[in-house]
């Protein structure tokens, strides 16, 4: 398996990654009876640890279901001094530049990362250390909120690979980085 970062993730119309409020109840807006997936079961199987920011590693924790990863999930904070006790061998705290984050993960045999929360994904970017990206757009505008992409000093070029639509309403693109 060749080194690979990718993201998956969820943006309203106009780009944003949370309403005006931070809240992301709008993700369940459009009704799914059947409980689609939309994708992420077959990201999740190319994929063999996920990196995530502080924030969303305590949001993920305070969502009131059982731990959703099967997957080490490795954590960027340069405030959290440690991962809770209920999740020592789900979850391990990890820290540096990118780069030494992503040196320290492939040392230890970890080749397809998912890049999940909206700073962590907008650091990766800043960096150009982003190689894929699953972008599901849900109809909604909200005119304000968290921009998903961030200013960037290099414009970044994708080529698109993949378009899906999920209950007739959602659409996912699959973008590889061209570089």
């Amino acid at each position: 398996m060749s080194k690979k970062n990718s993201v998956f993730i969820a943006a309203s119309l106009d780009g944003y990654f949370d309403d005006k409020n931070g809240g992301l109840d709008w993700l369940q807006s459009i009704p799914n009876p059947d409980n689609d997936d939309m994708g992420y079961v077959e990201f999740n199987k190319g994929i063999d640890t996920i990196v995530m920011g502080r924030t969303t590693f305590e949001t993920v924790l305070g969502f009131d279901v059982e731990w959703p990863y099967d997957k080490p999930v490795f954590v960027l904070s340069k405030t959290l001094k440690k991962i809770p006790q209920s999740h020592k061998d789900k979850a391990f705290l990890i820290k540096g530049t990118l780069t030494e984050i992503l040196d320290q993960i492939h040392k230890k045999e970890y080749e397809s990362l998912y890049i999940d929360g909206e700073t962590t994904i907008r650091n990766f970017l800043k960096e150009d250390l982003n190689d894929e990206m699953g972008l599901t757009t849900i109809p909604v505008l909200f005119g304000r909120g968290s921009p998903l992409f961030d200013e960037l000093s290099n414009v970044l070029k994708f080529e698109l690979i993949g378009t899906k639509t999920f209950l007739n309403q959602i659409t996912q693109n699959h973008y590889k980085r061209k570089k």
